[in-house]
């Protein structure tokens, strides 16, 4: 019988939730609440071990963020789903950092909450549809910048062939060019790049980005 946690300081919330994952899922699940990690921490230390944890962020004492990596720590195989009213960008992405499985809101329905409980269990990393969206962007911002060689239009459409292993003659006839003009791009490419054969241009490209994704 999966074991869920909630830690959760209002009483009125922990109590909702509690009777949800009783009445509302297909699945029968034992859950225990507590009013703080420093409970709960105690709890683990002594042997309990949770399938899932609830997690609230604004906690008295340890806050939920903090109180990550004592879980990760003390049962590493539970999913901690973050349940809170929070959704400012610094507390998701605190949050994901540490460890946690998925970050809910609890303006979302008992329903749904109930659902990402069962998401956590098989294994997902549920998270309400807008939160998603933002950890999405926050990480593709800290995206290393694709370097800039100063590859022209040509010379970047050369190196895409190149990367596809097509011999010169082929790309000549891809682009409607002279082997000639090739071998003046193929040169160009490889000044700018600072290396001397296709091999190692093909490598940079690779490593450096400079080759959009197959899709």
């Amino acid at each position: 019988m999966p074991l869920i946690w909630l830690i959760e300081d209002n009483a009125a919330f922990r109590e909702a939730t509690q009777l949800a994952l009783k009445v509302q899922t297909n699945t029968i699940y034992e859950s225990k609440a507590f009013d703080s990690c420093e409970k709960a921490i105690i709890a683990l230390e002594k042997g309990d071990k949770p399938d899932v944890i609830l997690l609230d962020v604004g906690l008295p004492g340890i806050d939920g963020i903090e109180g990550i990596k004592h879980f990760k720590k003390l049962a590493p195989d539970a999913s901690i789903l973050i349940l809170t009213v929070f959704e400012d960008d610094e507390k998701i992405f605190r949050a994901v950092c540490a460890g946690a499985a998925g970050y809910l809101l609890k303006s979302q329905s008992l329903d749904n909450i109930t659902i990402a409980i069962e998401q956590a269990i098989a294994g997902g990393s549920p998270m309400n549809p807008r939160i998603a969206a933002r950890v999405l962007s926050m990480f593709s911002k800290m995206a290393p910048a694709r370097k800039d060689y100063g590859l022209t239009a040509r010379e970047q459409a050369v190196l895409e062939f190149m990367v596809e292993g097509l011999p010169k003659k082929q790309i000549a006839d891809k682009l409607e060019i002279s082997l000639h003009t090739v071998d003046y791009f193929v040169r160009g490419i490889y000044k700018k790049l600072h290396v001397n054969c296709q091999t190692a241009a093909v490598s940079l490209a690779v490593r450096d980005g400079l080759i959009p994704p197959r899709t």
